[in-house]
């Protein structure tokens, strides 16, 4: 086993804090208090982890309740996916899950099912799973960890939601890289009319060359080909973050995040599923490429940090949920396009308070 990146609890006495509450607050804004303290411990920063809960936790609800006559079983999921009222009893579904079965197991028998949906609750859901993910592979299967995979798992069946008409990967291997598949990539004619992440996706189907200009990443050769295309594919949406991010700095940050929840979860996974996890990873990405990017780039950043560590060093004081979690994907990617990601988020978006 590896040595577990927390020895001191902190993570685990986090997540029960976080447990407390429910995966979304004022209705459908996510709760990223597990993903940001899951990146701050691992990162070295586990001495600000409670201060900066403490904070976080203000705008935090409860979680939701379940019902005798709501609950999700084996016979009934199929028509409870996708139903954000039933988000306490999905929880309390995965919850016996990973008390009852192995949690490799149920994620393995879960995974293909919520793939479809990848691009509900904002991709977020996926993201949470790729954290929770990488704690139980890196060390000890405490029972807060596990029980994060569950509210993870359960976030994602209650947000599941199937793009009305979705992307996929070129019909042939002659098909482009990630970053010149993500230029391709039709946007919104109008960026700026109004509407949250679900209208814009909604509005989709109507953007000329969707979805064939958003279905032009080549189609890996084999699963580990699958696993290259997805790193490359968080790589290129961390290059491309700087130049674009003005098209809405907290959205465009999933473009990175979202695949990057994928590539973390690939190793519980049998390798029979990489290949169709690339796929769901490159809609996510695609979708809300299209959905928020500009026309034109800014001018490169100025006064990036020198090294990706620096550049956590500078998230982390900076506190604001996403900014954390893009730097926690850049120290991933690594070079000064990570730093210059960093740089651009904390000019753009605004600190924690």
């Amino acid at each position: 086993m590896a040595q577990d990146i927390d020895p001191s609890g902190t993570l685990d006495e986090a997540l029960q804090r976080v447990h407390r509450a429910g995966p979304e607050f004022q209705g459908w804004l996510t709760n990223h208090a597990p993903m940001a303290v899951e990146a701050l411990v691992r990162r070295g920063r586990t001495s600000g982890v409670h201060p900066w809960l403490d904070v976080y936790r203000r705008r935090l609800e409860e979680l939701p309740g379940t019902s005798p006559t709501t609950r999700v079983t084996g016979a009934n999921w199929r028509e409870a996916l996708g139903d954000p009222a039933r988000l306490g009893d999905w929880i309390a579904y995965f919850a016996d899950e990973v008390a009852e079965r192995p949690w490799r197991d149920v994620l393995v028998t879960w995974w293909p099912r919520l793939l479809p949906g990848i691009c509900g609750g904002s991709t977020h859901p996926v993201i949470r799973v790729g954290h929770a993910v990488r704690t139980l592979l890196a060390g000890r299967e405490t029972a807060p960890r596990t029980a994060e995979l569950a509210h993870a798992l359960g976030y994602w069946a209650a947000r599941h939601q199937p793009l009305a008409v979705p992307v996929s990967l070129a019909r042939t291997g002659r098909g482009d890289a990630p970053e010149p598949a993500l230029a391709a990539v039709p946007a919104l004619a109008d960026p700026d009319e109004e509407g949250g992440i679900r209208a814009r996706f909604a509005r989709l189907p109507r953007v000329p060359g969707w979805p064939a200009d958003a279905s032009t990443l080549r189609p890996p050769a084999g699963p580990e080909d699958a696993r290259e295309l997805l790193a490359e594919l968080v790589r290129a949406a961390t290059r491309r973050y700087p130049d674009y991010a003005h098209g809405d700095a907290v959205m465009l940050v999933h473009t990175a995040t979202a695949p990057n929840g994928v590539l973390r979860t690939l190793p519980a996974l049998p390798r029979e599923l990489w290949a169709p996890s690339l796929a769901a990873a490159w809609e996510a990405s695609a979708a809300v490429t299209a959905a928020y990017v500009p026309a034109e780039p800014l001018p490169p950043v100025t006064g990036a940090p020198a090294s990706a560590e620096d550049a956590f060093e500078r998230a982390a004081a900076h506190g604001d949920e996403h900014v954390i979690k893009l730097a926690d994907t850049a120290l991933d990617v690594g070079g000064p396009a990570a730093c210059a990601a960093v740089a651009r988020a904390c000019e753009l978006i605004e600190p924690l308070t």
